[in-house]
């Protein structure tokens, strides 16, 4: 950390010497005391404060930054900050009262490259289960450079960076959901399933099976536009996430009575072929593997079920339940696990029950500042969110 004074590393040693388990706790003196309310205060950071001043930094023109010394890795590392500190629902929404959403939106259209992708990336971060921030970037017209990065950009790494934003951005939200199909979305998101990137195609994949959730009438478009030709291709994919996605898509489509595609995959002779494929390799699995598979064999047989009328020929090689599994319940929501993260999912729970937004105390460890002299050491985090892996 810049600067000097007190340490995580010395706070740690004098907490394990006063609590290391060899000896009975006792009562510390006015001068420990003092030492260790010190070092706390040295710690803890103001994340409010320190969101200002990211946004000063953010409000500051390109040229400016750049005759102070300011590289583009240094907003990005910068951007990861604020990205941390907006991981709280009050946080997030508090940037727009701060003046700082207008900025970060505005990253969205710098030079750099990785500058622009991790904007995405902190905006995919604020709209997460957030309604109230969904709509402060949908008044900010936040949707357009986002579509703009999404369909366009010449680097990859935005392009799927601005989609997994808009994806957060328009889930549950229907005037997102609007926009999106106004702006030719599902355009975008037939070149991004034929692209050779497999992040790219799998976060496709998974708007393109919740939006068919959303509205049936969805698949009149998707049809349309061959995507279901592209779908049938990626579900011979070597990426399971993938192969789960596509099955997940194609099944919406199929179930699907009102716009004939589910016609249209019937007599697509590709997909009998390809479906009988995936069944032959799921046979050959080994155990280990076969339990792995389980959601792909879910999916396999509901499509089959569902295209041909008829059970899949996994039923008869008994490999829809194995040893120790349960019944075959409904084909999973493979979209759905990626765009409910459980923390942001509690605390929008949360703040619906309270009918208001939670306390705005939490604390974030904070970075060295971008311009001048940095805080000493890392924040303390009273009341710290406690991360689930996604």
């Amino acid at each position: 950390m810049a600067g000097d004074g007190l340490k995580w590393d010395g706070l740690l040693k004098w907490s394990l010497s006063h609590a290391d388990g060899t000896r009975p706790p006792r009562n510390l003196s006015e001068e420990d005391r003092k030492w260790f309310m010190e070092a706390m205060q040295a710690q803890t950071v103001d994340v409010v404060k320190r969101m200002k001043e990211i946004t000063l930094v953010m409000k500051t023109p390109e040229d400016v930054l750049e005759a102070q010394g300011v590289k583009p890795e240094d907003i990005v590392e910068m951007l990861d900050e604020l990205q941390e500190h907006v991981e709280s629902i009050d946080m997030a929404n508090d940037l727009h009262s701060i003046g700082g959403l207008i900025p970060l939106l505005g990253y969205l259209k710098n030079s750099d490259s990785g500058i622009r992708a991790k904007a995405a990336d902190v905006v995919t971060t604020i709209v997460q289960n957030n309604p109230r921030s969904q709509q402060l970037v949908m008044e900010a017209s936040g949707l357009e450079p986002l579509m703009s990065n999404f369909t366009s950009d010449p680097d990859l790494a935005v392009r799927t960076k601005a989609l997994g934003a808009i994806s957060s951005l328009i889930r549950n939200n229907k005037a997102g959901i609007a926009a999106f199909r106004l702006a030719n979305g599902y355009a975008g998101l037939r070149d991004a399933l034929g692209s050779d990137s497999v992040r790219f195609q799998r976060k496709a994949l998974n708007l393109i099976q919740y939006l068919l959730k959303e509205n049936n009438l969805d698949c009149n478009i998707v049809t349309e536009l061959g995507l279901p030709r592209l779908m049938v291709h990626l579900v011979s994919s070597d990426d399971s996430n993938v192969r789960e996605a596509a099955l997940g898509g194609l099944l919406e489509l199929a179930r699907d009575r009102t716009s004939g595609s589910s016609t249209v995959l019937a007599e697509e002779d590709k997909l009998k072929q390809i479906l009988e494929n995936r069944i032959e390799d799921i046979s050959s699995m080994s155990a280990e593997d076969l339990g792995a598979a389980r959601e792909e064999r879910q999916l396999v047989d509901s499509l089959w079920s569902t295209c041909y009328n008829e059970p899949s020929s996994l039923r008869e090689k008994g490999l829809m339940v194995l040893p120790g599994e349960e019944a075959p319940q409904p084909p999973p929501d493979v979209a759905g696990k990626i765009f409910e993260p459980p923390l942001r999912a509690w605390a929008a729970s949360k703040q619906l029950q309270k009918g208001g937004s939670n306390s705005a105390e939490d604390k974030k460890q904070a970075k060295p500042l971008l311009l001048g002299p940095g805080p000493v050491g890392s924040s303390l985090s009273s009341n710290q969110e406690q991360q689930n892996p996604n």
